[in-house]
């Protein structure tokens, strides 16, 4: 387990490059209040990637793919469902399988579909306006 703190945006990508020297592991769970900082990560995690669009929040289309130099990142928003039915229906496990990184915000519904082991980041904001991201590898 590691822990950042963020007192900036830009400070995020001490935590996409930690999480990219755990180079075996494609399932990222992002954990966090809404307003935490989740899409604030994967946008700092697309720009570390070399991605030119901006990402932006999937929460309407689900998931989203960026199309980067070196590989496909798949980003989910599962703010929205309702049942692990809903998720297996547009074809969850396909893309947990697919080997491309998947960054999943609000994974509680689905992580029992996870394979191990899978990269849990937490996202709590603090009174001061900054975060405190804890990285845990769950196996």
């Amino acid at each position: 387990m590691k822990r950042f703190l963020i007192a900036a945006e830009s400070d995020l990508i001490r935590v996409v490059q930690y999480i990219e020297d755990q180079s075996d592991i494609n399932i990222c769970a992002l954990i966090g209040e809404l307003g935490s900082g989740k899409t604030a990560l994967v946008k700092s995690w697309m720009s570390y990637k070399k991605f030119e669009e901006l990402a932006s929040s999937p929460t309407y289309a689900i998931i989203n793919e960026y199309d980067t130099p070196s590989s496909i990142v798949y980003h989910m928003d599962f703010y929205r469902l309702k049942t692990i039915e809903e998720a297996i229906e547009i074809g969850i496990e396909e893309y947990l399988h697919s080997g491309n990184l998947c960054l999943i915000e609000w994974p509680e519904l689905i992580s029992v579909l996870f394979p191990l082991p899978f990269i849990e980041v937490r996202i709590i904001a603090l009174p001061d306006e900054s975060r405190e991201v804890i990285v845990r590898r769950v196996s």
